[in-house]
């Protein structure tokens, strides 16, 4: 009979998730990783760029330092399912329900589920993504060579593509909500310095427009309410990010920005409950800051004992 119960759940396989399974499993528990991705690793599948922050290895790109993760865990007894989608939990009962029925039942679980980017949620942002709407600077810059480019955001992520499109488009304008960057000083400076990139302050995307690709994108004026179209052939959008957290709603403490609340210990507000990486760590969302709370989580777990098979219903 396949196994229901396990010492530890871990719902999510990014960096923190795979931490968190391979340090559970060297402890002696038993570990399922639940990914609803088709493979694991989170938001290293979406860093195109090189890896070299983090102490002990270096990658070309966050698939590459994946690839890595992988050929440890392959070492260890986890459980890893991708492609599984979980219906509800119960964070109480410790119980995990598949979109297919199936259920599982923990001593504790892990919340690994990461974040999400925030979209616009303007007209065209749905219709256009893969059709001009870009993906990743990095992944895309061959792709908008002498092509003009628009980027919405005005943090690391938004300024930091810009100075990578600058090196192939013609032309990168950046629009930003506020009168100020939120960036990191080299990537505000360095933007400023680049004679290819067009600052626009105090100015918000409300529609993008084209027909086979993007071909346009009208802007408002947030302080005179002046409205206006510019011509562009691709758009990159980077208005931060939003907490995966739907699924625990009402069940454990999470923050007006929806990050789950935790301790040093990442345990949450309720017992044998722990969050890592992302979805609990707004101020230092970087992969080792991930894997360090994913082997914390997992020590704080070790003294939980397997599932008895009577409780499973």
């Amino acid at each position: 009979m396949e196994k229901k119960d396990f010492d530890v759940i871990i719902i999510g396989g990014g960096p923190g998730g795979l931490a968190a399974a391979y340090w559970a499993v060297d402890l002696g528990l038993t570990a399922l990783v639940i990914e609803q991705a088709a493979e694991p690793g989170g938001q290293l599948l979406r860093t195109f760029n090189r890896i070299d922050n983090y102490l002990g290895a270096e990658a070309a790109n966050g698939r590459e330092l994946r690839d890595i993760f992988l050929r440890q865990i392959e070492k260890k007894n986890v459980d890893l399912r991708c492609g599984s989608v979980v219906e509800s939990v119960n964070l109480i009962e410790k119980t995990v329900v598949m979109a297919g029925g199936e259920r599982f039942l923990a001593r504790a679980i892990v919340i690994a589920t990461g974040v999400r980017r925030r979209e616009l949620g303007i007209p065209g942002e749905a219709e256009f993504r893969g059709r001009g709407i870009l993906e990743s600077g990095e992944k895309c810059k061959n792709d908008v060579t002498g092509k003009r480019v628009l980027i919405v955001g005005g943090g690391d992520a938004a300024l930091e593509n810009a100075l990578i499109l600058a090196t192939t488009a013609d032309k990168v304008v950046v629009v930003h909500r506020r009168s100020e960057f939120r960036a990191r000083s080299e990537f505000v400076q360095g933007s400023v310095n680049e004679e290819k990139i067009e600052i626009i302050l105090n100015t918000a995307a409300t529609a993008i427009i084209g027909n086979e690709t993007v071909e346009a994108v009208d802007l408002e004026n947030v302080l005179t309410g002046e409205l206006y179209r510019i011509s562009v052939d691709a758009i990159l959008i980077r208005v931060g990010e939003a907490p995966n957290t739907d699924l625990f709603q009402g069940q454990i403490d999470i923050d007006a920005a929806g990050f789950v609340c935790v301790n040093h210990a990442c345990s949450t507000s309720l017992p044998e409950v722990f969050a890592i990486g992302d979805v609990a760590n707004p101020l230092a969302p970087t992969i080792s800051s991930a894997v360090g709370m994913g082997a914390t989580a997992a020590k704080m777990a070790a003294n939980v004992r397997s599932a008895n098979p009577e409780d499973i219903q």
